[in-house]
């Protein structure tokens, strides 16, 4: 893979942060006319470097208060183990990111939820009943102080 100059890491910067923008405006930004910048934007998607397009959805304003993150200890470290944790969570709604970790636990979870209660169901008839967890320790977030999904690409190396 090639590496990106500056004029793709401000497309990138640029998307991260509307990608509305139209092919024009965007080319204004970073310096271009319309086709070489719609050009390389085709070939940071085919890359993989963009890989795709969201919205983002404000947590609180669709009714989930609580997050929680929750540090997750195995009774065994093994790759069928690891492996088997990795299956069940995915496909759980509440669970928004999954990191295997170094150190004393093998999870990170950040997890999302209406309400306390709703926290405890998921614990309960979810989290709990997989095999092979030897812990679980749940730290709830009272504020966020920063949240931002735009990657630092201006100071990113390659």
């Amino acid at each position: 893979m090639s590496q990106l100059d500056a004029i793709d890491r401000k497309i990138l910067a640029a998307l991260q942060a509307d990608c509305h923008v139209t092919v024009q405006e965007l080319a204004v930004k970073v310096g271009l006319s319309a086709s070489p910048c719609h050009r390389r934007i085709r070939i940071l998607e085919d890359r993989g470097v963009i890989s795709r397009y969201v919205a983002l959805v404000d947590q609180k304003a669709i009714g989930l208060h609580v997050s929680v993150f929750i540090s997750i200890k195995l009774e065994r470290q093994k790759e069928e183990d690891l492996d088997r944790f990795a299956r069940a969570i995915s496909g759980w709604d509440e669970v928004l990111e999954c990191y295997l970790m170094t150190g004393t636990r093998d999870y990170l979870l950040r997890v999302v939820a209406p309400d306390l209660a709703a926290y405890e169901t998921f614990l309960k008839t979810k989290l709990t009943r997989l095999d092979g967890i030897a812990s679980i320790e749940s730290s709830f977030a009272l504020s966020q102080v920063k949240y931002s999904i735009a990657l630092p690409v201006q100071n990113a190396a390659g």
